[in-house]
């Protein structure tokens, strides 16, 4: 054993595990060279790869039924995709359906090793359990997973190639990340609680139960406009039922009885959910993992918090945060057999800990770690990382502040770029201070602007333009020994202050000694903060002898000075300091700070003292500078520290304290859309914290968001600064310094967006188009016909006629035999089509009709800015170069550039 490993216990035990280990040795034999064609046809383009296993191959799942996973089978999901500057990277997951065999786990664990080989050995591997899905996976799949039953063994043969040959009930469960799993279709399968999707092919209604929540609701319904595109090409019609409101949907509810019988006696109370939010760990252990004489050893390393420098790349280590997560991580220099190994190390030691089998798995290799390992450790530095834009610091004891020139207008165009610097401007924007006294707020002399003094509180409102739009920030500055009185009258005067300005300003609780980069840039320069006392008129602070302050800063736009302890071991060998005496001011210039440094401790000591001023270099000072220090003492002189702490990637959560107990969910690659007007949500860039407080957020969460800020920084594996500078942002009132770390956002969307009464308005308007018939005696509604699978899941390819139909349902209807014991009383219910990018019925136009055409030259009712909904899947496809369902998920400017390019718009 290496020393470094300290004296830890050894946790041996023995390296054949049962079955799957015998299983994957099996299969690892029967798979020859051919095997190896499997993956000539995986593409690197960026996007979605999906593939069950079936008779020991990996077959293609079409794009269509991207979201659709049967119970019986196990699927391996690849996800390419392309960071700027950063190149390619994938993701492989690897899922297990709850009755899926043996044979089927154990192939797919081969497959994955073996693509992950194929592919460099990069990807970062996730080991995925039904109804215990990573976020990363659930991201893939924004409107919801739907579990199927069966699969290979009883499975693919059984499906009839007519899409509309359906009729299936699916329990909905979950707000944040959705799941779908096919029940009984029968009342007995409902509860007051859940939302029910009651599918027959051509029609989709939803029961909301009585207890569901709005969230809950708008999120079955896009998960019914899913199935609705994605499986039926467009053409299904959806009706929504209010469970405490069935009287106001009677024909619905006829449908609904029809199917699924009259009821028998109440229904079922709501049921808790299964899985419930992520609780933050703060118990993480790193181990060590290796073979001795054929037993696996783990011996532990280290617990929180992480450095980096305990990974070696010569060997492979689990981290494991108390069984909420066990991530491997592979060295570089690890030998083939270990890294091969990884996977199943990580399914050894989770049984040799007894934790649930679905205990989530991440396997990745150095060089490729995740967002949330990399967030594990106290710091994190990538090889070869390039500082400058975007780069973060530290405000540690030797760290330096290093800040670029960059152009306000660009701030404005690129908030990326605003957001990776944390500046909105350069601070030339107006500035107004108060000062707390007697728990009121008090203007602040402007001649005065930029001291700070640690008994005081203060209320700093800063005030700028974009796009000729005012915009605010409110910064509440805490001194260090203000009275809690004053601390919470300041919190109660910002709420003063934020409604005169009905709610625009973005709130910034900054602790002392704490200050975000823009809150310096505002002072120009100017920025002292005193230990103690006040600033108060009148109100006269102790001298108290010399006085010592830190200058940290290159220009005007990050300079600050700091009154630190008046003793020699303040001293650091990298910075400017001045030494205030009664008769004199001394500018001390370390070795390590450079000539701007240097420049700013001068402009620094005219502002803090009108004397005399001497300048000292570092090992020539005279004896009255020792003196007035109370003498020589070591000091930090090691400028191997001089280092900027190098930035980690940003983490979005869903918040919720509501319970008593700090809960979060993570969204992985989140966008604006993931962003809940009902939710409270955490943006953790590490320098700083967001708080964004949806316009419908409950209002104990919001009342509690900055309490939630603390539990979540207090509760982090990495042992976080508690006094990280917490930014409270208002939707609709969102800067540049937390929109740019979203893609392509939409400062519209808040005005334009659909809400769920918007939503179920469209779906439920009679008027919009004309009446559709359901012939409820329709094979449709025979519950021997099972729903929906890979056989032609977007609907008709080929090209249909140049002509579109309002008001009938043309499509050939399926011709299944009726069983007499799911036969139902005839009976004929109206259900009310949608829009044609909502689903109406529709047949679909020749694209000669619809390209490079005025709206004037357009057919009769087509809609100008709709006209891809008239288009078969096949001549989508031909036209955008996308499938509908991937067309849907991107975002609008992107969809109008490519219709654009087709002609469409």
């Amino acid at each position: 054993m290496e020393p470094r490993f300290g004296s830890k216990n050894e946790k041996p035990w023995s390296k054949e595990r049962p079955s799957l280990r015998q299983t994957q040795h099996k299969f690892s034999r029967m798979m020859s060279d051919d095997n190896q064609d499997t993956f000539k046809s995986v593409s690197r383009k960026p996007g979605l790869q999906i593939w069950t296993i079936n008779n020991m191959q990996m077959v293609p799942v079409p794009a269509q039924g991207f979201g659709n996973f049967f119970e019986g089978d196990c699927y391996i999901v690849l996800f390419m995709s392309q960071s700027k500057g950063s190149g390619q990277s994938a993701d492989i997951h690897y899922w297990i359906g709850n009755s899926s065999s043996q044979d089927e786990q154990g192939a797919a664990a081969i497959f994955v090793t073996q693509l992950d080989e194929h592919l460099g050995g990069g990807p970062v591997q996730y080991r995925e359990v039904q109804g215990n899905e990573s976020p990363r996976f659930r991201s893939y799949f924004k409107n919801g997973l739907i579990y199927k039953k069966g699969g290979v063994a009883s499975g693919f043969h059984h499906v009839d190639t007519n899409v509309y040959n359906v009729l299936r009930l699916l329990h909905v469960k979950g707000r944040k990340h959705v799941t779908a799993s096919e029940v009984e279709v029968s009342w007995s399968s409902f509860n007051n609680g859940d939302i029910f999707l009651l599918d027959m092919g051509k029609a989709i209604v939803q029961w909301n139960g009585p207890q569901s929540n709005r969230r809950e609701k708008l999120k079955a319904v896009l998960l019914a406009q899913d199935i609705r595109d994605r499986e039926r090409g467009g053409r299904a019609q959806i009706g929504v039922v209010e469970g405490a409101d069935e009287k106001d949907s009677p024909e619905l509810m006829k449908v609904l009885m029809a199917v699924l019988g009259q009821r028998a006696g109440p229904l079922k109370e709501a049921l808790p959910d299964d899985r419930s939010d992520e609780v933050q760990n703060t118990s993480v252990r790193l181990y060590h993992v290796f073979e001795n004489s054929g037993n696996l050893v783990v011996q532990e390393v280290a617990t929180q918090p992480l450095t980096q420098d305990l990974l070696h790349s010569s060997d492979c280590y689990i981290l494991d945060q108390r069984g909420s997560n066990v991530m491997v991580w592979k060295g570089k220099q690890a030998s083939k057999e270990e890294r091969k190994e990884a996977l199943n190390r990580a399914v050894g030691y989770i049984k040799a800990k007894n934790y649930p089998s679905s205990t989530s798995v991440k396997v990745m290799t150095e060089g490729g770690e995740s967002a949330m390992f990399k967030h594990m450790f106290k710091s994190w530095s990538d090889r070869g990382q390039t500082q400058g834009l975007g780069s973060a610091y530290s405000m540690g004891k030797i760290a330096k502040v290093e800040q670029v020139k960059f152009d306000v207008m660009e701030l404005h165009a690129r908030p990326e770029l605003a957001a990776q610097q944390r500046m909105v401007d350069d601070g030339s924007g107006d500035v107004k201070v108060w000062r707390i006294e007697d728990l009121e707020l008090a203007e602040v002399n402007p001649s005065t602007y930029g001291q700070f003094y640690g008994g005081d509180c203060y209320l700093v409102l800063y005030t700028y333009q974009i796009s000729n739009q005012q915009q605010y920030i409110l910064y509440m500055w805490q001194g260090r020994h203000a009275t809690k009185d004053e601390i919470t009258a300041s919190a109660y005067q910002a709420v003063d202050v934020d409604n005169k300005y009905n709610g625009a300003p973005v709130q910034v609780r900054v602790v002392m000694g704490k200050e975000p980069r823009h809150f310096l840039a505002i002072f120009k320069g100017k920025l002292v903060i005193f230990e103690g006392g006040t600033g108060r008129p009148g109100v006269a602070n102790p001298e108290g002898g010399a006085r010592l302050f830190q200058v940290r800063g290159t220009n005007e736009m990050n300079t600050k000075a700091t009154e630190v302890p008046s003793r020699a071991s303040s001293l650091n060998t990298n910075d400017v300091f001045l030494l205030k005496t009664d008769h004199m001011c001394f500018l001390w210039y370390g070795k390590g700070c450079s000539g701007d440094e240097r420049v700013m401790g001068r402009a620094m000591s005219d502002v803090l003292s009108k004397q005399d001023k001497q300048v000292v270099m570092e090992g020539q000072e005279p004896a009255e500078f020792w003196v007035n220090l109370g003498g020589k003492a070591p000091y930090a002189s090691d400028k191997r520290l001089q280092k900027e702490e190098p930035p980690h990637s940003p983490r979005l959560f869903e918040c919720s304290n509501q319970i008593g107990k700090f809960r979060m969910t993570e969204v992985e690659d989140f966008a604006q859309s993931d962003l809940d007007e009902e939710d409270v949500m955490l943006l953790d860039t590490w320098e700083e914290i967001f708080l964004w407080v949806g316009n419908s957020a409950n209002q104990y969460e919001t009342k509690e968001a900055w309490n939630s800020a603390q539990d979540y920084l207090r509760t982090h594996p990495a042992g976080r600064d508690l006094d990280t500078p917490v930014l409270f942002v208002k939707q609709g009132f969102e800067p540049p310094t937390f929109t740019g770390w979203f893609t392509a956002w939409d400062p519209h969307k808040w005005s334009g967006g659909n809400s769920y009464e918007e939503m179920k308005k469209k779906l439920s308007d009679p008027a919009s188009l004309s009446q559709i018939t359901v012939d409820l005696n329709n094979t449709n509604l025979n519950k021997s016909a099972v729903g929906g699978g890979y056989g032609a899941p977007g609907g008709p390819a080929s090209s249909p006629p140049s002509y579109r139909i309002h008001g009938g349902d043309l499509s050939p209807r399926p011709s299944t035999p009726s069983s007499p014991s799911t036969q139902r009383n005839s009976s004929s219910v109206t259900l009310s089509p949608s829009s044609p990018s909502t689903g109406g019925s529709v047949m679909f136009l020749a694209p000669e009709l619809l390209v490079n055409k005025t709206p004037d030259e357009l057919p009769a009712d087509v809609d100008p800015g709709l006209r891809e909904d008239y288009l078969s899947d096949k001549d989508f496809e031909n036209l955008l170069g996308t499938t509908r369902a991937d067309f849907k998920r991107l975002p609008k400017w992107r969809q109008s550039d490519m219709k654009k390019k087709a002609g469409l718009f």
